[in-house]
This record gives structure tokens, C-alpha cells and sequence, in this order.
């Protein structure tokens, strides 16, 4: 808790250098989105009018009239995880849902989306397929658009198909609700990727494990409308598309971790390493002895006996004098404060000279010294080699050569933390033609992405002949903090751990300005040339050391953050393992 208001206290001062709300203020968290983009719409471009999509599929949704029948806002609570801290706070889904056009760069009239209201809340929505979709033997086509009107510090933005159970209830789906694919973008601090996870079930125990790709691609972040399209085929094989574009292709059989299927042979776990077994393959050499002449007390280093005295040398100057522009101060009381004594400051007769005061002869390095004599390596005749124990038939094997058949799929639900509002979704298309989901995005996404394009380009402000840079901290340096230092306000009012990890930078900022400022105040004290009373010199001390703690603290604080952060964001995006 120190440290929190250590932190707390840094954190206001920042903020209120830049403006910002602090102390019993709340901060407004809407500010922590990007400003609102009314004018980001330009009305002198023509823009088509939307007209749905003709094309079958086993789900394809547009968001037209209706849509409320169709999917259902969840009332369920987050599930804690019971792995972790039982203190962990109860989350509730507050996060408010809309369909309605975007206010950012608007491609098409009338083109409507699912767009998340509230920017820190826990987010979940859901809707059933009309018949469960099986693509046992078939190809499986998962695609959708997303468009981060307000850009994207922390959320995701990633899908979840779940299973078709008789418990699969809207109203209750959840983060513990049992899902077979999830897949798309998410992006926190330094991640930054796009998820593809699939549940697999384990044919000899029966107990589901999630695989996650081990190198996912990047997830693009843009106010422009993304696609993002995921194709899994019959032959094990998958590929990732962004907008169209081809970002990750491979095979479920071995670019999964865990794997899918386990190794044939384990290390036998009753094998053990013989006492007699010999593992080091170089040893010193126990014929070799120490030379005669070798001295091991002789130093490293020895007086320069050529050296001799500069001709300018004084040395009857001290290197020192006291101050002689320094005065006792008017209030200084020699029975409370003791005899006064000037301060002293460098012999300016020093700086014209090579030195003041006694002459020594300089050191070098000793021609002889040669240090602890140490006996040479050689091959160890004993060597018996790296000892491994031998390896038995995995009881726990077996051989799934078909994961893509994945378990049936009964619904489709968005649950999603965010600190961005007005993230829209639009044009899924879940079904089993490559070909369908291509005319699908010829239709939709070609088209509007098209006109967004020109939006974007009509509303960038004309480059600064100031400066080359187009964008971040170069282009408005204030903006820039202000935004991070928002993000981290909000963030730190929940939970200031995931604050430190996610913007680490505005906590060291923090500590350092804060340790600043304490140091000015030191010196204050210590300024005007004078000797400090003792009870100064207490307060200075006390307020030096809260400083230097101060420091340590956001220093541990946001090393320890660093450590934990992938476990963080494992924790905020993996879902429990409930079937």
C-alpha cells in the first residue's frame, strides 16, 4: 500500500502538470479514448448506400433490423480465477452493446454494426447459430470486421464460437462458458497479436486443453476497418488473413502449444544417474605444477618510479579554500547552531596548474604481476558424456490425426474487457466456403475500406515543415503524455499493477519526477552557502530517503510488472478450462 501512494502521489503530480483530474477527482475515462470523430466523416465523398448481402451461410450477420432477437447481452458473472488470489474482485458484464453506424471514417449509408459502448468494462454478448455447424470433414471459414473507431490501447476484439451444449444459455455466457475456436485481435502494453485457440479434446481422458499458436501474427490497429479471416481445412492445414492478405498459414498438428498430440516417448521418471557417472568433460591438469618464477603476491598495479613532479606544481595551495564570497547568515546563533564555518569550494590557483598540494608519483600496471596461478584444462580421460535417463512408451500417448474436426459449434459470443469504446463489429460470415467469404468481403469490405481510405486521407492535417515525423510522441509530444498518462489513471483506479504493466513508462515517469522534485527541495535547503541547522539537516535527510525509497519502489514495482506481464495478459485473455 506504500508503495501505491508513493506511486499515487507522483501520478498527480504529473497530472497536474498536464491538466489533469487527481486527488478526489475522477478522471473521465471517455477522455481516455481518442476525441470524438464527428468531423472524421466527410459528406463530400459519395458513399454507396448498404444493401444485404444475398449470399447463404450457416451464420452470416449484418446487424440488420431485428438484430435484437437475435443476440442476447449477458447477465452472468465474471468467473474468478480459483488458481489465483481468492481476493480477487468479482466482475460483473456491465459493458453496454448498440448497433448503429460508425462515426469514424463511414464507408457505406446505412451500414450498421455491433459497437461496444463503455470504454473499462467487461463486455459479453452472444448469438445462437440457427442449426449447429459440424465441419467434420469440411473446411471451416471464420470471418469479421473490426473497426477501433477510438484506436486501441488495452482489449481485445476476438471472437469465441462455443459448443453446442444443452447449458449453452445466453443470458449466463460468460468467460467460463465452453468454446472451440477463439480468434481474433488483441492488444495490451507490449502485445500485440491475433489470437487463434481451439479447445481440444484429449481422446484418452477426456479433459479439454486449450492449444494457442505459437507464433501468432500481429493484430492491425486502425480506426480504417480491419478483416480478419481464419481458414481451417480437412487436411490439418489453417490461414490467417488480415484485410484479404495472407499473414500466417501452417498446420495445426505442430504449430500449436501444447501440442496436439503428446510425444510417443518420455524420460523414465525412476531412472537415475549412477554415483560413479563422470559428466565433466575437462578437468585441470593434475601433472602440471607452478613455475619457479612464478609470484603470485606481486601487485597488479606499481608506483611510476620514471615519473617526476610538473615544474608548475604548487605545493604549498591547498586544493580547497573556503568561499570567500560566503557570509554567515544573520540568523545564525552560534550556541544553538554551533561555530560557523564557510564552505569551501575549488582553489581557483589549482585550474591554471598541473596540481596543488602534496605530489605523489602517479601507479602503472606491474610488468611481472601474473596473479593466483591456476592449473591448466585438459580432456577428462573419465568422461562419460551428458547423462540423460532412458526413455519410455508415454503412457499418456496417443495419435489424433485429425484436430480440425473440431467438436460442434452452437453459438457465437463476443466477451471482452477494453479500455476503448466504439469498437465495432460487422459482416461475420461463419460457414464453409473459402469462395463465399471472398464475395462476401468484395462486397462489403473492398468497398468501404475503399471510401474510409479517402476519409483518412482527407481529414490528415497537412505535414509540419517543423518536423519530418507523422505521428506519436514526435508529432504532439503533450497530446501524447496526456493520453498515456489517461489510460494509466483509469487503468490505476481498478488495479495498479496491471496500470504499471501496461504503461510502465508513465510509472517511471512518475518516480523520477517525484524523486525530482524532493531533490529541489534538498537543495533548497542546502543552498545559499551557508551550513544548514541540525534540525535542517534531519528534514533533509528524512526527505532524501523517502525519495530514494520512492525510486526503489516504482523501480520494483515496474520490474515485477514487467516479469508478470505475459502471465497478466494470459490471465485476462484465456478463458477458464470449464467444459
Amino acid at each position: 500500500m506504500r508503495s501505491h501512494a508513493v506511486v499515487t502521489t507522483a501520478i498527480c503530480v504529473s497530472a497536474t502538470f498536464f491538466g489533469l483530474a487527481c486527488a478526489g477527482e475522477e478522471p473521465d475515462v471517455d477522455k481516455v479514448s481518442a476525441p470524438s470523430a464527428e468531423s472524421s466523416t466527410t459528406s463530400s465523398i459519395e458513399r454507396p448506400s448498404f444493401t444485404p448481402a444475398s449470399l447463404k451461410a450457416p451464420f452470416l450477420e449484418q446487424f440488420t433490423d431485428g438484430w435484437e432477437t437475435r443476440w442476447s447481452p449477458s447477465h452472468a458473472k465474471k468467473e474468478k480465477d480459483k488458481s489465483k488470489d481468492k481476493g480477487d474482485e468479482e466482475w460483473a458484464y456491465v459493458g453496454e452493446w448498440a448497433v448503429e453506424e460508425p462515426h469514424v471514417f463511414k464507408g457505406i449509408e446505412g451500414d450498421k454494426g455491433l459497437v461496444v459502448k463503455n470504454p473499462a468494462a467487461h463486455h459479453a454478448i452472444s448469438a445462437k447459430f440457427p442449426k449447429k455447424i459440424d465441419n467434420k470433414g469440411k473446411t471451416l471459414v471464420v470471418q469479421y470486421e473490426v473497426k477501433l473507431q477510438n484506436g486501441l490501447e488495452c482489449g481485445g476484439a476476438y471472437l469465441k464460437l462455443l459448443k453446442d451444449t444443452k447449458a449453452l444459455h445466453a443470458e449466463e455466457f460468460s468467460n467460463a462458458s465452453p468454446y472451440v475456436i477463439m480468434f481474433g485481435p488483441d492488444k495490451c502494453g507490449s502485445t500485440n497479436k491475433v489470437h487463434f485457440i481451439f479447445k481440444h479434446k484429449n481422446p484418452k481422458s477426456g479433459e479439454y486443453e486449450e492449444k494457442h499458436l505459437k507464433t501468432p501474427p500481429i493484430a492491425r490497429i486502425t480506426k480504417t476497418t480491419a478483416l480478419y479471416t481464419l481458414i481451417v481445412n480437412p487436411d490439418q492445414t489453417y490461414e490467417i488473413k488480415v484485410d484479404g492478405d495472407r499473414v500466417k498459414n501452417g498446420t495445426l498438428l505442430s504449430d500449436f502449444t501444447p501440442p496436439v498430440n503428446p510425444e510417443k516417448e518420455i524420460d523414465d521418471p525412476k531412472d537415475k544417474k549412477p554415483e560413479d557417472w563422470v559428466d565433466a568433460a575437462r578437468i585441470p591438469d593434475p601433472d602440471a605444477t607452478k613455475p619457479e618464477d612464478w609470484d603470485e603476491d606481486a601487485p597488479f598495479e606499481i608506483v611510476d618510479e620514471e615519473a617526476t613532479k610538473p615544474d608548475d606544481w604548487l605545493d604549498d595551495e591547498p586544493s580547497v579554500i573556503a568561499d570567500p564570497e560566503a557570509e554567515k547568515p544573520e540568523d545564525w546563533d552560534d550556541e544553538e547552531d554551533g561555530d560557523w564555518i564557510a564552505p569551501t569550494v575549488p582553489n581557483p590557483k589549482c585550474d591554471e596548474v598541473s596540481g596543488c598540494g602534496n605530489w605523489e608519483a602517479p601507479t602503472k600496471k606491474n610488468p611481472d604481476y601474473k596473479g593466483k596461478w591456476t592449473a591448466p584444462y585438459i580432456d577428462n580421460p573419465a568422461y562419460k558424456g551428458v547423462w540423460a535417463p532412458r526413455k519410455i512408451p508415454n503412457p499418456a500417448y496417443f495419435e489424433d490425426k485429425t484436430p480440425a474436426n473440431f467438436e460442434p459449434m452452437g453459438a457465437i459470443g463476443f466477451e471482452i474487457w477494453t479500455m476503448q469504446s466504439d469498437i465495432l463489429f460487422d459482416n461475420i460470415y461463419i460457414g464453409h466456403s473459402i469462395e463465399d467469404a471472398k464475395k462476401l468481403q468484395t462486397e462489403t469490405y473492398d468497398v468501404k475500406i475503399a471510401i474510409e481510405k479517402q476519409e483518412e486521407d482527407a481529414t490528415k492535417p497537412p505535414p509540419s515543415k517543423d518536423s519530418p515525423a507523422s505521428g506519436g510522441f514526435l508529432k504532439d509530444p503533450v497530446g501524447y503524455a496526456k493520453t498515456k498518462l489517461q489510460v494509466f489513471i483509469a487503468i490505476w483506479k481498478q488495479n495498479p499493477v496491471e496500470a504499471v504493466k501496461i504503461v510502465p513508462e508513465v510509472a517511471g515517469a512518475a518516480g523520477v519526477l517525484l524523486v525530482t522534485v524532493l531533490v529541489v527541495i534538498i537543495g533548497l535547503f542546502a543552498s545559499g552557502g551557508a551550513t544548514p541547522s541540525p534540525q535542517l539537516k534531519k528534514t533533509a535527510e528524512k526527505v532524501k530517503e523517502k525519495a530514494a525509497e520512492a525510486k526503489d519502489q516504482v523501480t520494483e514495482a515496474t520490474a515485477s510488472a514487467t516479469e508478470t506481464s505475459q502471465a497478466e495478459v494470459t490471465k485476462r485473455t484465456t478463458r477458464s478450462s470449464a467444459q
